[in-house]
């Protein structure tokens, strides 16, 4: 292939990788640009050489099974200030302190990111489902309570493959470890009982009936 035909290709490989909304295989795209494999393999090599090379804001990236455009980690912090703090969509900071309990402890329950935060949080869940930023992603065996977890638009928005890749807790929060051990002592605690439901207590004479 010369330097025309190779330039074209790669113009080709940019295009369809723009608009992609998932990863895209090798053969995919060999496919689509009517290209051996082998020569489009060679044509995301040099895409993604030239973006590391020019320091663009964005990497091509080979995750599983298929190449797609991410943004470069160095930039999540402004990346999470425009998804989190967008225009007209700005998150409180309760939704964003909820949020970020769990990303890094999910899957978890209502009742467990209320118990991290000393407060109710299902208005504020709300609004994060509504965002599209967590879902349900699974059932509490014991309990039957709804598990909540980050979605693959909040990873897409974050610029991360996985939940693993998230940064280290901010300084002014605890430990995830630390938090996992306070949420498990809360668990363990007896529920308290209300007053109000508490018996009333019985006289000598009831006591001998």
């Amino acid at each position: 292939m010369d330097k025309d035909d190779a330039a074209m290709l790669d113009a080709q490989l940019e295009a369809l990788l723009i608009l992609a909304t998932e990863p895209l295989s090798e053969a995919e795209l060999a496919t689509t640009v009517e290209v051996p494999v082998d020569e489009v393999a060679a044509g995301l090599r040099r895409l993604a050489d030239f973006y590391d090379g020019s320091g663009r804001g964005f990497e091509l990236r080979h995750v599983g099974a298929g190449w797609r455009y991410y943004t470069r980690p160095e930039h999540a912090d402004v990346i999470a200030r425009s998804v989190l703090e967008g225009r007209g969509a700005s998150l409180s900071q309760a939704s964003l302190e909820t949020l970020a309990v769990i990303a890094y402890l999910q899957p978890i329950s209502r009742s467990r990111i209320a118990a991290v935060r000393g407060v109710n949080v299902d208005g504020v869940v709300r609004t994060l489902i509504a965002r599209n930023l967590v879902h349900e992603v699974d059932k509490d065996e014991a309990s039957g309570a709804g598990l909540l977890g980050t979605t693959s638009y909040f990873l897409e928005r974050m610029g991360l493959t996985d939940v693993t890749d998230l940064p280290p807790l901010a300084p002014n929060l605890p430990d995830a470890a630390a938090l996992d051990d306070e949420l498990r002592r809360l668990a363990d605690q007896p529920t308290p009982v209300d007053p109000s439901e508490e018996p009333a207590p019985t006289t000598n004479e009831e006591n001998r009936r």
